[in-house]
């Protein structure tokens, strides 16, 4: 068992050493919730070196700095076209658990005491990695989560909305074996010209086999496709959803039936959303009484974790504690949590010295 002490030691292994974004702040972090994190975008280029060692894999970098200095995006899609390519290292189950340990260890350090973890099953089943190897993997870690590091999980099998409606299909019925293992289902990818509605008759599926549904909308499309995801998908929560604020009957919905809204500044500010975090509409976002909340999104490749996003927007936005009290407090309300360990979250919250 690790170190507890130790935010960097997981129980595959020795400790790792300590790399972006993951050092511990010197003072306790705040505890928060991190609902928008996609485990492939935990991938840093140490990792994705040593795991391309161990399975044969050539990248096209000659070392971990040239391969980080790659991490300058234009838009969303030159962070995709980089972020499949380098998944490719993945290929056992144990680099699925050694990648979900290696997030988790940071994650700690950074103040997360409950995680909802993203994974894409058609990216690695297009490149002949079983969905149950996927699945296995990261559930073997998470499973050792609360005691190892403090913190509870929930897995969302996500469908990549650049690929069709019927592999969005295939992919859920692959998936059924493994169900008990997930609490909800997502949607991401490449967002413009690809509508939620889309996606439709998956979602149905899976309302009707229980889960809970989210969606990425409103980052680069347009306020309607959040519209759609409300109304067409039926999700719980909208992952990014800034461009809401363009549209004064959708923010109005949005308030007035507090659907969470999974916002990842640094993010934003990498793919070009905004070209400065000062720019960022979060402080708007908080004045309209949205539900919203702060996640790291691909951390790895966006420049910061869940708690050096909290330390940006303090500092580029001029937040003050009840600011961040109030974000912090509405990631475990927006949380697929029962309602005792959301209030004993909550407790930590308000309890929180800053």
């Amino acid at each position: 068992m690790p170190d507890p002490s130790d935010p960097t030691a997981g129980p595959a292994g020795p400790a790792r050493p300590a790399q972006a974004g993951g050092c511990a702040p010197h003072a306790p972090a705040l505890p928060t919730a991190e609902l928008h994190l996609h485990i492939e975008g935990t991938l840093e280029p140490e990792l994705a070196f040593a795991l391309a060692r161990r399975n044969g894999v050539a990248l096209p970098y000659a070392s971990e700095d040239e391969l980080r200095a790659a991490y300058s995006f234009t838009d969303l899609q030159s962070f995709l076209n980089l972020y499949y390519a380098l998944m490719d290292v993945l290929r056992t189950e144990e680099d699925f658990a050694e990648l979900a340990h290696a997030y988790l260890a940071r994650a700690r350090a950074q103040g997360v005491r409950h995680a909802e973890i993203f994974f894409d099953p058609q990216a690695h089943v297009a490149r002949g990695v079983p969905i149950g190897t996927v699945i296995d993997g990261l559930a073997r870690a998470l499973d050792q989560a609360p005691e190892a590091y403090g913190i509870t999980t929930r897995l969302i099998m996500c469908f990549l909305r650049d690929e069709s409606a019927e592999s969005a299909l295939a992919t859920f019925e692959a998936a059924r074996p493994w169900l008990g293992r997930i609490t909800a289902v997502g949607l991401d990818s490449a967002e413009v010209g690809n509508p939620p509605s889309k996606f439709r008759e998956v979602f149905e599926r899976a309302r009707a086999a229980g889960l809970k549904c989210v969606a990425h909308a409103g980052e680069e499309g347009p306020p309607g496709y959040v519209w759609e995801a409300l109304d067409i998908l039926g999700v719980d929560r909208i992952d990014h959803g800034v461009r809401c604020l363009e549209d004064e009957a959708l923010v109005a919905r949005l308030v007035a039936d507090q659907v969470p809204l999974t916002v990842c500044p640094l993010s934003n500010v990498r793919l070009r959303v905004y070209e400065d975090l000062a720019d960022h509409p979060l402080p708007a976002m908080l004045a309209a009484g949205l539900r919203v909340c702060v996640n790291s999104d691909d951390p790895a490749y966006f420049g910061g974790y869940v708690g050096d996003n909290y330390t940006a927007v303090r500092d580029a936005l001029g937040l003050d504690p009840t600011a961040l009290r109030t974000l912090a407090r509405n990631s475990f309300l927006a949380a697929f949590l029962d309602e005792e360990t959301r209030a004993g979250y909550l407790a930590e919250v308000d309890a929180h010295a800053f």
